[in-house]
């Protein structure tokens, strides 16, 4: 690197570039995944939102053809941002864009990746600071593994890591002597970057001080890595005492001169459990998966409905890490079938018994649990990330 990095500081307006025009594949999302969610937002809008409050007006975006309703809703609400199509290779992208921008003649561009969502305004500063002494700038971080040179499946040799750079995105230029690089760019060999069609063009890049915040997103652990390693969710659920019926709980068949009334079995504690189960992995509720309109579940066991929220769990990435169910009635007596129930409540989930608790309570003759009308049941439910 050239000795110190450029001191951040106020700059002027500047013009954007953002490519989004590629498949992303490899992420294993639904849509290209620079409109997958990250954070709760499209990847796009991340980036598309710091640029836009660093002072970056216009943001040109290139996006593939055909996805012209999602980009827009993507992007919805922020101001001057302009769409155009992508070309077959990055660098026809950018360079399209860049001509789209001829009309607003801008000073300086910050070209940048959509897979690379953070965008820190210290980096932008550093990058615009640096166009002061150069045409172009790109934002670099030192490597720190060894390197080696491969050749048909053997090292054939090594590499200076204190020669090489990690390179990032945003990329930082002079508007009319990147627009005209790209224009003279032969194609040969595939530009991986803009520094690179600058620096074939004979452009000054200079390397600032980049940031691991603004690594890029590639495959689709990357998009669940930022999921927090423990989740929790909550269930809470009430049914009807009624003479004729049979009362189930957690799983068993408990003798007692009233059951629960409901759709299904109406066991409360696995309804409640159920929803918790779903709550820890976003998978909304139990009235979505078994809706109570459809005949097809009357009567049904809610085992069927816990061993289904349990393979969901799985199916997410995570695993069961404990539950807690607690009973609200003034009758019948849980503690005589406690652990009966847990036994149940684990072989139905396949975890250790261990990781079930049941607890029962009464509310001192108050309400309509205390009245003896009906059951309640709340549960807690935590699941751990599968590494």
């Amino acid at each position: 690197m050239n000795g110190a990095f450029p001191s951040p500081g106020s700059s002027p307006a500047f013009a954007a570039v953002i490519v989004a025009a590629g498949k992303g594949l490899r992420a294993g999302q639904p849509v290209p995944k620079q409109f997958a969610r990250w954070r709760g937002k499209p990847l796009l809008r991340h980036s598309a939102e710091a640029l836009a409050a660093a002072g970056a007006a216009p943001i040109v975006v290139a996006i593939p053809e055909g996805v012209e309703a999602i980009a827009a809703e993507a992007l919805a609400g922020l101001p001057g941002v302009r769409f155009v199509s992508g070309g077959a290779t990055r660098q026809l992208s950018v360079r399209t864009a860049l001509e789209s921008l001829t009309g607003d003649s801008p000073a300086r561009v910050l070209i940048h990746d959509a897979a690379r969502p953070v965008v820190p305004a210290a980096a932008v500063d550093r990058l615009l600071g640096a166009l002061e002494s150069h045409p172009g700038a790109i934002p670099v971080l030192p490597v720190v593994d060894s390197l080696a040179v491969e050749a048909d499946g053997v090292m054939a040799g090594s590499a200076r890591r204190e020669e090489l750079r990690r390179v990032q995105t945003p990329q930082a230029f002079r508007f009319a002597d990147i627009l005209s690089a790209h224009r003279s760019w032969t194609g040969e060999p595939e530009a991986g970057d803009d520094a690179q069609v600058a620096r074939a063009a004979g452009l000054s890049v200079s390397l600032v001080e980049g940031d691991e915040a603004m690594r890029k997103l590639t495959f689709a652990e990357d998009f669940m890595e930022q999921a927090p390693p423990i989740r929790s969710g909550m269930g809470y659920d009430v049914h009807r005492l009624a003479d004729g019926e049979e009362l189930w709980l957690c799983g068993i068949k408990v003798e007692h001169s009233q059951g629960l009334a409901g759709h299904s079995d109406a066991d409360v504690a696995i309804h409640a459990l159920v929803d918790a189960l779903l709550g820890a992995v976003g998978a909304g509720d139990i009235g979505q998966h078994f809706p109570p309109s459809d005949p097809q579940w009357r009567g049904a066991p809610s085992a069927l409905f816990l061993e289904h929220a349990a393979a969901l769990v799985a199916n997410s990435g995570h695993r069961i890490g404990n539950v807690d169910v607690t009973i609200v009635c003034e009758a019948p007596k849980i503690g005589p079938h406690r652990d009966t129930m847990r036994t149940r409540l684990a072989e139905l989930m396949g975890v250790d018994i261990a990781c079930v608790s049941v607890k029962a309570t009464t509310t001192e003759g108050l309400g309509f649990t205390g009245r003896r009308e009906g059951i309640a049941a709340q549960a807690m439910a935590t699941v751990v990330r599968v590494s």
